[in-house]
């Protein structure tokens, strides 16, 4: 597996962009300055991802951008997705490995040090850390804090990722924290120009 550029990582929410808006501001995002993609899908039909994922999957091809499939492994291996990004809930990481193999990007969100350092040793490729600062778009999200944010980076050696109500505003707080990215979803997904909002957050992410 090529090296991973984690450091301005959009996750997508038509709750907040409509469906058919889903391309077009991806598309700009990226030309912005977005590294990664996951496509996060909740409330639809398994047809409905899978032809959303096909198309996505296209686009970010055309661009040489990581595209993550959250949860779904049977869709990220229908579209052939670099990986997933999995739960606390879902499918055990071990079993989630066997099934794409060593090839596929697999993250697992992590709320702890101990759930950190669980999932280093079961093989997780990175960790999403979060939420680090109040989120609306996940309303289950317990908030981590930037204390708990380092203390993790601190416990283990793969890639970081900070995420939950980062935006523009507040992602110079984790400056000089270590960690390797930051996703976002509102502040793109839900922007009137997201390219523009890329564009800022990618060179901010350089501080990181």
């Amino acid at each position: 597996m090529d090296k991973v550029n984690y450091g301005l990582y959009l996750v997508t929410n038509t709750n907040i962009c409509p469906r058919e808006k889903l391309l077009s501001v991806t598309e700009s995002a990226i030309k912005g300055g977005v590294t990664l993609v996951q496509l996060r899908e909740k409330d639809i039909s398994t047809r409905e991802f899978f032809a959303e994922a096909s198309e996505l999957k296209k686009l970010c091809k055309h661009y040489d951008v990581p595209l993550l499939i959250n949860d779904r492994i049977d869709i990220a291996l229908a579209v052939d997705a670099d990986g997933i990004h999995i739960g606390q809930s879902d499918m055990p990481l071990k079993v989630s490995r066997r099934i794409l193999g060593s090839n596929k990007i697999i993250g697992l969100s992590a709320g702890n040090v101990n759930q950190a350092v669980e999932a280093l040793n079961d093989g997780a490729d990175y960790l999403g850390v979060g939420a680090v600062f109040p989120t609306s778009t996940k309303k289950d999200a317990s908030n981590v804090g930037i204390d708990m944010l380092k203390q993790v980076r601190k416990s283990v050696d793969i890639p970081i990722v900070g995420i939950g109500g980062i935006n523009p505003d507040n992602i110079s707080q984790l400056y000089g924290s270590g960690i390797e990215g930051v996703a976002v979803v509102s502040c793109i997904m839900g922007s009137e120009n997201p390219y523009a909002v890329s564009k800022q957050l990618s060179q901010m992410v350089k501080e990181l």
